[in-house]
């Protein structure tokens, strides 16, 4: 379908400011950029309880933060990690989606904070966030939380993540999840896909841009085959949990990650891939502007409550 008219206008909108592409940013004006999305957001909606909290990395204690709704619990809890390349994003700017996904899901949210590149490349995200998997796990009830009903959830490079956390899961002991949920996830820096081709300019994020990214992220060309890194390149996906794969029609990395879908689906993990008609990478933050931000929201929402429903739920 066309592209959606109210991302036309927030890209046109974008050039008469002349906001340059992401590739020809230093990472202090990326950092910049994207947490100027605040101010292309909805009003933040109202949850019961937010909570701030630090977790034990690797390299030190990292800040969580903890998004609790007006409902009964124990509740399921979704730990959620932000994307922004590996190089930006933060608390702040996904506040409002997390707040919105706590009360859409009925699920408390865990807002992970990681280390970014290029201070810290590769592996420091996936080992903070892993790390803070861990940690919800073990602290879920103390929140009011029940972590036999845990789900890993992220977008563009917290896809990446969210992907990686649950592959670690399964091989390094880690928690039991319910189910992950990969939003535009940037999969693979070698993909050589149509649609890197096709939607390579023009649009917020562009091929080049996503290379600008990958480049500060990974040390050498060595981290590109690593599974840690690109969860693709795992031996084998099995065993893996039920998983929702969001792509959206207009972007660089639609194709890998529908790509990734299938491999998970071939390896007998229950998958679904939607694609989203009309939007472009990085909509999911900009609920203000995009209207349309909302289908993106409410399958996301709808996934994770049809999958934490299969559960039982603890007594209280």
């Amino acid at each position: 379908m066309p592209l959606d008219a109210a991302v036309q206008g927030l890209l046109d909108g974008l050039t008469e400011q002349g906001v340059r592409p992401f590739e020809d940013m230093s990472v202090a004006e990326a950092r910049a950029t994207v947490a100027s999305f605040v101010d292309l957001q909805a009003e933040p909606r109202e949850v019961a309880q937010v909570i701030d909290a630090t977790y034990p990395g690797p390299a030190g204690r990292q800040n969580i933060r903890l998004y609790i709704p007006d409902a009964p619990g124990p509740l399921p809890v979704v730990v959620y990690f932000h994307g922004g390349g590996f190089v930006t994003g933060d608390l702040t700017v996904t506040a409002e989606l997390c707040r919105a996904l706590a009360n859409d899901a009925g699920a408390i949210v865990a807002a992970v904070s990681y280390r970014l590149a290029p201070e810290h490349p590769f592996p420091a995200a996936t080992d903070d966030t892993f790390a803070a998997l861990q940690w919800v796990a073990d602290n879920a009830v103390h929140f009011g939380g029940d972590p036999a009903r845990l789900a890993v959830h992220g977008d563009s490079a917290g896809g990446n993540l969210a992907a990686v956390a649950a592959l670690r899961a399964r091989d390094e002991g880690g928690p039991a999840l319910t189910c992950q949920v990969l939003t535009y996830p940037v999969i693979d820096p070698h993909a050589n896909t149509p649609s890197r081709e096709q939607f390579g300019e023009g649009y917020i994020i562009t091929a080049a841009g996503l290379d600008w990214f990958w480049n500060h992220y990974l040390r050498d060309p060595q981290d590109a085959e690593n599974p840690l890194a690109v969860p693709s390149k795992a031996a084998s996906l099995a065993g893996l949990p039920p998983t929702l794969i969001l792509s959206m029609e207009y972007e660089v990395s639609r194709d890998e990650a529908e790509a990734y879908g299938n491999q998970l689906a071939d390896a007998g993990v229950p998958t679904e891939i939607v694609r989203i008609d009309g939007l472009v990478h990085g909509v999911y933050w900009i609920s203000g502007a995009i209207p349309r931000a909302t289908e993106i929201r409410s399958a996301v929402a709808e996934f994770l409550t049809r999958q934490f429903a299969k559960q039982p739920v603890p007594e209280r």
